[in-house]
């Protein structure tokens, strides 16, 4: 298991590399660094705006999820079947 630094580390530098990444697209289309900016600025506000929709709509559908309380799930996988 990760560390929250860690894992916030990786958060952060993703998030470096993607604006980094927009802001070359952007200047690549426009020939400029400042639109480009505003490209990556404005992709990485709507990402976060839609990731969270994103994760509002699946919390609501209840594919793939286990209805068993956590306590039965845990004890499933720790005790041996006997048999």
């Amino acid at each position: 298991m990760e560390s929250k630094a860690r894992m916030i580390a990786k958060a952060v530098t993703w998030q470096v590399t993607g604006l980094f990444a927009m802001t070359l697209i952007g200047f690549l289309i426009t020939g400029s660094v400042a639109q480009g900016g505003v490209v990556a600025a404005a992709g990485a506000v709507s990402g976060f705006v839609f990731y969270i929709v994103h994760e509002g709509l699946w919390n609501r559908v209840r594919w793939g999820r286990d209805w068993r309380p956590r306590a039965l799930v845990d004890d499933a996988w720790t005790t041996p079947k006997r048999g």
